[in-house]
């Protein structure tokens, strides 16, 4: 019988590790930034960053910042004073992130994003791409939504489930949720101090849900309820979670000692989820047929190249999902997200026939296959 790896063990055996910030943390009663516990966390940060992980960071705190700068106008709306307040606030802590991250010697760059920028396929594709740019660069998103354009009906809600699309988007190992409190309790400690801690979650079932209360924050928006839900997305994508403390300083470093935490187990490899999140999510906008040779690449885990589509059925854009189907008897192989719209891709059919090399129509992480096996 295996023992279920802690939070310890998960963040030492990560590759990509997305770290959450709540503005609590950053932020005091006064409105004022904790830049020396800043400064250990992206301390901690360079530290995994040595040891070769990839590491992303969501930071809440724009609003939190800016309260004081913006007052309350007259005649404003409470909307307009927190959109006003974001866009102040922001630039405090784009630049407090910069300043922390250049002294622990690590490049950083600010990344604001929309839900559409995460649950549209193309400018999902847009933003991956540019974290795995940044990635490669060895520098460090510092990400949080755009509350300047954000409405109620149109938003995340809270940076928990922000940094959960996050990690499901670049494939992260491993989500870091820091907070006010050391992990998921049985109840509420601040009311029940004898409440038993719950160090490991294998599933989150109703039970779970039903022990997660709300945030007591006076600067978050999200609780343990957020967290949860976090966590379902996450897990759900092929990353596990970690729920940990971040009020000591260095947190990540205290949680690599082994620190009481909370951890939930990955749902499935990282490339089974993003593939079972493709077919529950997207309508197939036009169809690809493709040669015996392409149908035969695919099913032994290649990308599928321009050389191998004899026709496209209908028009597209670059990160529509598409059908593909095999020449022979047209029946269905897969489904997936087009590298490239669809006059880019007839173009690339024509060079490749030419024998020029071309880029994926659709790479082999953005593809499901009806039957592998079976498309021979």
């Amino acid at each position: 019988m295996t023992t279920a790896p802690d939070a310890a063990a998960l963040l030492d055996a990560a590759a990509s590790i997305v770290i959450k910030v709540g503005s609590a943390l950053l932020v005091d009663d006064a409105h004022t930034l904790r830049r020396d516990w800043l400064g250990t966390l992206c301390a901690d940060i360079a530290r995994l960053q040595v040891r070769g992980a990839r590491v992303t960071v969501v930071s809440s705190g724009a609003v939190a910042l800016g309260a004081q700068d913006v007052g309350q106008p007259r005649g404003a709306s409470a909307l307009a004073i927190k959109q006003a307040a974001a866009a102040a606030g922001q630039v405090a802590l784009a630049q407090a992130w910069r300043s922390a991250l250049s002294d622990a010697g690590c490049g950083s760059a600010q990344v604001l994003l929309t839900p559409q920028d995460t649950e549209h396929r193309r400018r999902h594709l847009n933003a991956r791409a540019t974290l795995d740019a940044l990635a490669a660069a060895r520098i460090v998103p510092v990400i949080n939504e755009n509350d300047t354009v954000a409405t109620e009906e149109l938003r995340y809600g809270d940076n928990d489930r922000l940094a959960a699309r996050v990690a499901q988007m670049i494939g992260a190992d491993l989500l870091v949720l820091l907070s006010d409190v050391d992990g998921l309790y049985a109840a509420d400690p601040a009311t029940h101090p004898d409440a038993a801690h719950i160090a490991h979650v294998t599933d989150i079932d109703d039970a779970i849900d039903a022990i997660a209360g709300e945030s007591s924050s006076a600067h978050g928006t999200g609780g343990m309820r957020s967290k949860i839900a976090a966590a379902r997305l996450a897990t759900g994508a092929g990353a596990a979670v970690v729920i940990a403390s971040g009020r000591e300083p260095a947190p990540i470093g205290v949680l690599a000692k082994g620190a009481r935490a909370t951890s939930f187990d990955a749902a499935t490899t990282v490339p089974d989820a993003r593939r079972r999140w493709i077919r529950a999510s997207l309508r197939q906008a036009a169809a690809v047929i493709v040669d015996a040779g392409a149908a035969s690449a695919l099913a032994q885990g290649a990308s599928l190249l321009p050389v191998g589509v004899v026709d496209i059925e209908g028009d597209f854009e670059r990160g529509d999902c598409i059908a593909i189907r095999g020449q022979s008897n047209n029946a269905e192989l897969g489904i997936g997200l087009a590298g490239l719209d669809s006059v880019a891709a007839r173009d690339a059919m024509a060079a490749a026939k030419d024998g020029a090399r071309t880029v994926p129509l659709v790479h082999r992480d953005d593809l499901v296959l009806e039957n592998p096996k079976t498309h021979e």
